[in-house]
């Protein structure tokens, strides 16, 4: 029974970062057209983190953590929402929503480079496989349209590989690092920390800060589903799922993540999706299933459970 429920605990989990992160990318796009990046990625961590510790004390959860672990907390919650989340929102002004999904979704080449570098991990010939499959599905998927030409596009792209890199480390250190064993803790703390970062990074910019309720509905409707959904519950599946499987599996959300934006983009903005556009999926698909497979991946030592 027990097994069991870890099972189904992993497929929700898998479920939240698959199809809520995947419509973040939309969410965070209409949001940025009116607010500015590190603000709105600071409003979205700091609310999110208070409610789950407001949460966490109405169930009663022990909230304490050891000097260690707050530092941990810290530096994860640097690499993940400071840095990795909020120059992603930044480059959102510069590039489009789709293009940014697909872009990131060669973040599980990073980690498996990373993982090599770093630990010594065998890379399998399959691992490698799903991963060329991915690439080639991105490009069909790119193929179909010209890249946006607006300005400082180029440097937009290259801050988000470089937020892929953010992001990869930080999978990497999360799975090892000493953290608040409640998963909804952790993921409170880092949203906190992230969040003061974020406001620290906003007023250093020079960014202009104001009330929700000057907002448009979109916007608001927006900022709602990214702290509720895209922070709350699918954050805390990510730290979840570090911990009980490895980051390369953890990543393939990346690949799944464009499928759902190209979906969202048909269903709400009327966006055609072609024959193209569906082989592209497929392929994507069984990428991630190369990766994802028990059968090619070698367990990397110090990660997982």
């Amino acid at each position: 029974m027990e097994v069991s429920r870890k099972t189904v605990s992993i497929v929700l989990a898998f479920f939240a970062i698959y199809v809520i992160w995947g419509s973040t990318y939309l969410l965070n796009k209409i949001a940025v057209a009116e607010l500015p990046p590190f603000k709105l990625a600071a409003i979205r961590f700091l609310v999110a983190g208070i409610f789950i510790f407001i949460i966490a004390k109405m169930l009663k959860v022990n909230i304490s953590i050891t000097r260690a672990q707050l530092k941990n907390t810290i530096i994860a919650g640097f690499l993940f929402l400071t840095f990795g989340n909020g120059v992603v929102v930044w480059a959102l002004k510069f590039v489009d929503s789709g293009f940014t999904a697909l872009e990131i979704s060669a973040q599980p080449l990073v980690v498996l480079i990373l993982m090599w570098l770093l630990q010594g991990k065998k890379i399998s010939a399959m691992s490698f496989i799903g991963v060329v499959l991915g690439c080639v599905g991105i490009y069909l998927l790119v193929s179909q349209k010209e890249l946006i030409s607006q300005e400082n596009q180029i440097i937009g792209m290259l801050m988000i590989f470089v937020c892929m890199i953010s992001w990869a480390y930080g999978s990497l250190f999360v799975g090892k690092a000493d953290l608040p064993s409640n998963y909804f803790v952790n993921t409170g703390y880092q949203m906190l920390t992230g969040g003061i970062m974020l406001v620290i990074a906003s007023l250093c910019f020079g960014e202009t800060w104001t009330w929700p309720s000057v907002w448009s509905t979109n916007v608001q409707w927006s900022m709602l589903g990214l702290i509720v959904f895209g922070s709350i519950i699918a954050f805390t599946a990510f730290n979840y799922l570090l911990k009980v499987v490895s980051p390369e599996k953890v990543s393939t959300n990346t690949y799944v993540n464009p499928i759902i934006a190209m979906i969202l983009g048909w269903w709400i903005l009327d966006e055609q999706i072609t024959l193209q556009s569906i082989i592209a999926a497929v392929i994507l698909l069984t990428g991630v299933y190369f990766i994802n497979s028990k059968r090619v991946l070698t367990k990397p030592r110090g990660i997982g459970r």
